[in-house]
């Protein structure tokens, strides 16, 4: 994950949270940005429109929380690794799904903690928005590293071209020097760092349009509700190993 001046930043921020909100779940939500439940569900259905299925590892890079663990929790199938820099939310990601069969990781620098070609996903959901572009590369090869052979990496990503995007750099622009980073990503630098990586580029997605089926209806917290097709908000990259 991001240098240790970066990682404190996280920490500190975390402990802020804690230390302003009474009830301790609520803080942990807000720590990944909030919308809780809904990410967490859209994340899960995104991952199963591409393929995932019983049996399949999932490595979740910078699991905050636990949004997307506490999603596929319920199928007993799934094996799952969940990384992260802060302590906290990796205690919180633990507790939310509730599985004693799952790893959750501390980590420092840009590494995966597992060996090589055993994963079918790896997931860095709202990860790349938080480091440089180098750390970015380094970590896709990392995934490669990890992946099997036709496996997946899924990433989130912030880009100019979107403009609720733009939004999120304008407010970027007050945001305090020591704090959190909010980096953007373009989809020549996506698909330069993948083929160097061992990685091929499968599919791009706006961050402003469904582009997956959702089962449900997904009610976030200002009361909209997402039906049919589902977005993150930020576009996806899908990456496979070659």
């Amino acid at each position: 994950m991001p240098g240790n001046s970066r990682n404190q930043a996280y920490i500190d921020h975390v402990r802020r949270l804690e230390q302003r909100i009474e009830c301790k779940d609520e803080a942990m939500r807000l720590a990944v940005g909030g919308e809780f439940d809904a990410v967490g569900k859209l994340e899960y259905y995104l991952l199963r429109s591409l393929g995932l299925s019983s049996g399949h590892l999932v490595i979740d890079v910078g699991c905050g929380s636990g949004r997307l663990a506490r999603q596929l929790a319920s199928d007993t199938s799934i094996r799952y690794v969940g990384t992260d820099v802060v302590p906290r939310l990796l205690e919180a990601a633990r507790t939310a799904a509730g599985r004693n069969d799952w790893e959750f990781r501390l980590v420092e620098g840009i590494r995966i903690p597992c060996p090589d070609n055993v994963a079918d996903f790896v997931t860095f959901f709202s990860v790349l928005t938080h480091i440089t572009h180098e750390e970015s590369f380094l970590y896709l090869q990392e995934a490669a590293r990890c992946l099997k052979a036709g496996g997946r990496a899924v990433l989130s990503f912030l880009e100019f071209r979107i403009p609720c995007h733009w939004e999120t750099f304008k407010m970027s622009l007050r945001a305090k020097p020591d704090g959190p980073l909010t980096q953007f990503v373009d989809r020549d630098g996506l698909t330069a760092w993948a083929s160097h990586s061992g990685l091929g580029v499968e599919s791009f997605f706006d961050g402003d349009k469904g582009h997956f089926p959702i089962p449900e209806e997904v009610k976030w917290e200002n009361g909209t509700v997402m039906k049919s097709l589902g977005n993150l908000g930020q576009s996806v990259a899908v990456l496979r190993k070659v």
